[in-house]
């Protein structure tokens, strides 16, 4: 017995207080960084993620698709960056998306939540939704926040794009 630390008593904790309480002692204290937070972009014609706890659509952005200079590229490459985060709509909605999240996160934070799947989705899932996950993930990070950020949909929409250039070259 000489190697127990510490003893929690659980009686009359919830599952959540319980979880903060072992959080608290396995993190000495420090419990900025216990939820992580992973965003997911995806396309809305494959489905939304079933493991997400935000969802947000992003379709209401100009969609970059249609200027065929740019379409090819992702979210992940300058043209299709430059493109959605240029604009003034996308501007204020990332004031008001940074401001909910940064509020929610030390809520989730109290409640015990030790991971949050925030997913971004758009038409495909390789333009628009991609940008705007990887502008989230990088304010989280600057926010000293634990994040990954992953791309559910883009090399299958990549796929799609190459398919029916091979359909029609004119496309």
């Amino acid at each position: 017995l000489t190697h127990i630390k510490h003893i929690v008593a659980t009686g009359g904790l919830r599952a959540a207080q319980t979880c903060a309480r072992v959080d608290e002692l396995i993190a000495g204290g420090d419990l900025n960084r216990t939820l992580r937070c992973e965003i997911l972009s995806f396309g809305y014609k494959r489905g939304i993620p079933r493991e997400s706890d935000l969802v947000l659509d992003v379709r209401f952005l100009p969609n970059p698709f249609y200027i065929r200079e740019i379409r090819a590229f992702t979210g992940l490459e300058a043209p299709i960056r430059d493109f959605v985060l240029g604009k003034e709509e996308t501007k204020g909605f990332l004031e008001h998306l940074y401001g909910m999240v940064d509020y929610l996160i030390p809520l989730y934070q109290k409640e015990g939540k030790r991971r949050l799947m925030i997913a971004i989705g758009c038409t495909g899932g390789a333009h628009r939704s991609v940008a705007i996950s990887e502008a989230l993930g990088e304010h989280l990070r600057k926010a000293g926040q634990t994040v990954s950020v992953a791309h559910r949909d883009i090399e299958q929409e990549k796929a799609s794009w190459a398919f029916r250039r091979d359909l029609n070259p004119d496309a």
